[in-house]
């Protein structure tokens, strides 16, 4: 039964013995049954106990057993009966458990828990009805038991009976004064009766008699809020605000009225001082800054988050989680160096959070800080050896230092463990490739390059660095001008991708094509000294050797740097 029961359940759990002595046969014999012999009583108790000691062991067959035996010898045991009937019950035999009860409460009728048991029962098959009785019969042998009136007014609820279960309501309130649970109660009935208007009177009475108890104030604005009137609860929300403005539930609350208003504004500056508040919890602040995310990239609720996340991190300096999920906030909102900091002072203060030492070092990277990245990441790793994603990001660090043989223990640290995450895998290998191509170990290189795309066939940076190595050493250019124009169909326009393509044309003497590829590279990354020479190499196989010579003046002019530049000038020859 849906109630605020004290707990019928609870009440089951009676002494054994307690019912043992006060069985029918300790008031003599009942009508209908024989004398029992001293012989029969003997064994009749012996089957008894024998029976408990079996159910305590949780034989339940052989307990039934048992009590069965007791009931052949004593057809009107009660005791006999319950414990039969407890047995019944927890096999979900509901129907026999409610016969063998319904007969014991007939012979033990000022028995508590053998009516306790009954209406157990009752719920358990939705039998309303006879419930209503059994709540009878025990206020009248124990009226000054509370939950025995919840649990009739409950009943009569489940039966629509709300008038009748207001009376016993009522009745209650007579022995116990006014307390929560009886108006939570009672408003739930007068809220499905439609009278909203009573339901608040409830609440009014809680907060005439203790004014300053402000969660009766939010409780009567959740239902008037719920009903769809949040004018009245806002006016119980500023008369609540008069007694303790600073309570962060209490602008919470009216944040929530305010946007039912439509009143944006006002409910944005709510939250903020809910926010402000050391008393509402963290927990929820953090829930609440989460709810902006799904609507990012939307500027206004960036900002929102941000500005929130910054109150909660003022407010709670030494949570890590708030001042990680204010790193987070400040990262969104492109504050990068701000964010290091807010995710540096998370680490500090809770080492034992990995995402967070992650997301620090992938702001390292970011802001091109390899240095930091490397003492971060391997902070990290101390503690969290095994994490795949921190081995590949100290190893590309130590890559961008062009320590090769340091990234490679790192890269072979993520492919060792064989990552479930096909991304991080591809990027690892392709790094691996990128490393033995420096140590200049060739077969280690494609293999590990041709690795990478089992995993991402269509990793456009693996492609494109593959191709372009091979194409340097003049080896299977076919295989390299295949994945360097599907670099270029996976990413249009992006101009390191189109010299390379340019150049592998090259090597295999297309010129014409090679130029027009060499000539899009340039129009899309007018700044690349590299590219103006290519295109001096290809205008000097066309036959253009004064525009190939200017071009490479050109390109030394940009800062080329090619050790052959100056005699390709001066010799006015492309030289290999």
């Amino acid at each position: 039964m849906n109630k605020p029961a004290y707990c019928i359940l609870g009440l089951l759990m009676v002494p054994a013995l307690a019912i043992a002595q006060g069985s029918s046969k300790a008031t003599g014999t009942a009508q209908g049954q024989k004398s029992l012999t001293p012989a029969d009583s003997m064994a009749m108790q012996q089957l008894y106990f024998e029976g408990l000691r079996k159910k305590t062991i949780e034989d339940s067959k052989g307990a039934g057993d048992l009590f069965t035996r007791v009931l052949q010898l004593d057809n009107s045991n009660d005791a006999a009966m319950y414990q039969l009937a407890m047995l019944n019950k927890a096999q979900n035999s509901q129907a026999d458990a409610q016969q063998l009860l319904e007969k014991a409460v007939a012979i033990k009728p000022n028995n508590e828990w053998y009516w306790v048991a009954l209406a157990d029962s009752y719920e358990k098959t939705n039998n309303l009805p006879k419930l209503q009785n059994v709540f009878d019969q025990l206020l009248r042998i124990n009226p000054e038991k509370p939950e025995y009136y919840f649990d009739k007014a409950s009943a009569f609820y489940l039966e629509k009976k709300y008038d009748e279960a207001l009376g016993v309501y009522s009745k209650l309130e007579q022995m116990t004064g006014l307390t929560d649970e009886l108006v939570a109660n009672r408003q739930k009935i007068y809220l499905r009766q439609n009278k909203l208007d009573q339901a608040a009177a409830e609440m009014e009475k809680l907060i005439e008699t203790n004014p300053d108890q402000i969660r009766y104030y939010l409780l009567l604005a959740e239902i008037y809020n719920s009903n769809n009137v949040p004018d009245k609860a806002l006016k119980v929300l500023q008369r609540a605000a008069q007694k303790k403005p600073d309570d962060g539930l209490l602008h919470l609350a009216l944040a929530e009225t305010y946007r039912s208003l439509k009143n944006t504004d006002a409910s944005y500056k709510e939250l903020e001082l809910a926010f402000n508040s050391s008393s509402l919890d963290v927990d929820q602040k953090v829930r609440i800054i989460m709810g902006y995310v799904p609507k990012f990239p939307d500027a206004n609720a960036k900002a929102s988050a941000l500005e929130l996340s910054r109150i909660a991190a003022s407010i709670h300096p030494n949570e890590a989680r708030v001042q990680a999920l204010y790193g987070d906030m400040l990262a969104q909102n492109d504050k990068m160096k701000e964010a290091r900091e807010a995710f540096m002072k998370s680490v500090q203060l809770n080492p034992e959070m990995y995402i967070v030492h992650e997301q620090l070092v992938r702001l390292d990277l970011s802001e091109n800080k390899i240095d930091e990245a490397i003492k971060h990441g391997e902070n990290a790793l101390s503690m969290f050896p095994n994490q795949a994603w921190m081995n590949y990001l100290v190893g590309v660090s130590y890559l961008q230092k062009k320590n090769a043989q340091q990234a490679l223990s790192y890269l072979k640290n993520v492919v060792a463990v064989e990552p479930d995450d096909k991304d991080l895998a591809s990027q690892a290998y392709a790094a691996l490739g990128d490393c033995y191509h420096e140590i200049k170990d060739n077969g280690k290189s494609d293999a590990a390059y041709d690795k990478a795309l089992t995993y991402n066939p269509d990793n456009s940076y693996t492609l494109n660095n593959y191709a372009y190595y091979l194409s340097i050493r003049g080896e299977q250019l076919e295989k390299a001008a295949q994945m360097s124009k599907h670099s270029i169909d996976l990413q249009p326009n992006t101009a390191s991708f189109e010299d390379t393509y340019a150049w592998i044309l090259f090597r295999q003497k297309k010129y014409a094509e090679a130029k027009q590829w060499i000539e899009k590279a340039i129009e899309h990354n007018k700044s690349s000294a590299v590219q103006v020479e290519h295109y001096g190499d290809i205008l000097f196989y066309l036959g253009k050797t004064e525009d190939a010579v200017a071009n490479w003046k050109k390109a030394k002019q940009a800062g080329a740097s090619s050790p052959l530049l100056d005699r390709k000038i001066n010799e006015k020859k492309y030289i290999e």
